[in-house]
């Protein structure tokens, strides 16, 4: 286990290396000059030359990614050049928003793709598992921007609930109520997808471990059938779910970020989004650089869950 640790730890570091490099080229990548949103109308020959020495960006390339990278292990993302404030405190801002809208979509779809999973794969092919397999078939072909749209048209203009639409949301510290009611159209919306997948990886799985020969000597026994799902079938066929939260989760990170420009919710995407829009590159760079770290991070916790559940992971 401690073996296999180790080496999914230095795969980890390589890949957050990969990603590092990426991100400090994205911003050279970019169209335009960095030098012209800051001076504006100053923007003369000399006036930039100043400014990119000032900025090290006279410097050779990896010269600057050095230094760009020691700065950012300090925790120090540089300073956004249209506002003018710390591109680290923007982020620290704007991540707890995507966290607690993550963590909402997920207790959702968790709550509803585990009992009917569990609810179909006792009866595979029966009336309940063929209406579940429509449904969750029409769900995965309609895009969340669309879902969100609906929503808000029914529950916000249509019904007049209040909270619930664009520009709605308060923050958790200001008043947890309200925070929860402006989040409750986006948690659900991303809900959606992750109930999808959830319920067929997990449906599939359950019905196999159904047919196993531990299965049958747990009926034998007279062991009730709630007892035998829960306490027989239900963690070895976790192994798939895990694994697929893992990366559903990790995407989500990216996936929300339309929901929250349509709402209006300043989170990460939000952010994002205005930063792309105003040419604030610097912003865009962290915000790039913590969304694929995040997701890396997310990816290899899920994976030292599985190994938890299923030891023989590690020993394969």
């Amino acid at each position: 286990m401690l073996r296999y640790v180790v080496r999914r730890l230095v795969m980890l570091l390589g890949i957050v290396v990969v990603i590092s490099i990426g991100s400090f080229y994205l911003i050279h990548l970019l169209p335009g000059d960095p030098a012209a949103v800051i001076l504006g109308t100053g923007d003369t020959p000399a006036n930039r030359a100043i400014l990119y020495k000032q900025l090290g960006l006279d410097r050779p390339m990896v010269v600057q990614y050095f230094i760009w990278l020691r700065n950012i292990l300090h925790g120090n993302f540089g300073i956004s050049f249209i506002s003018q404030t710390s591109v680290a405190s923007t982020i620290r801002a704007a991540l707890p928003i995507d966290l607690e809208l993550i963590a909402l979509s997920q207790i959702l779809a968790f709550a509803a793709a585990i009992p009917l999973a569990m609810r179909s794969a006792r009866k595979p092919d029966g009336i309940v598992d063929r209406i579940l397999g429509a449904g969750s078939f029409t769900l995965l072909s309609i895009p969340p921007f669309i879902i969100i749209v609906l929503l808000v048209l029914v529950i916000s203009i249509k019904l007049g609930i209040s909270n619930t639409g664009p520009s709605s949301y308060v923050s958790f510290g200001t008043d947890w109520i309200v925070n929860l009611e402006s989040l409750t159209l986006p948690a659900f919306t991303l809900a959606i997808g992750s109930f999808v997948l959830y319920y067929r990886v997990l449906r599939s799985d359950l019905i196999a471990t159904l047919q196993e020969e531990f299965i049958t000597v747990a009926r034998s026994k007279g062991i009730s059938r709630r007892r035998i799902m829960w306490r027989h079938a239900f963690r070895p066929s976790s192994v798939a779910l895990l694994g697929s939260a893992g990366v559903n989760i990790g995407g989500l990170l990216a996936s929300g970020f339309v929901v929250e420009y349509l709402l209006a919710i300043p989170g990460l995407g939000y952010t994002l989004i205005a930063a792309i829009n105003a040419s604030d590159y610097l912003l865009v760079q962290g915000i790039v650089l913590v969304v694929s770290v995040g997701v890396v991070v997310i990816n290899f916790l899920f994976d030292f869950v599985i190994n938890i559940v299923d030891p023989r992971i590690s020993r394969e």
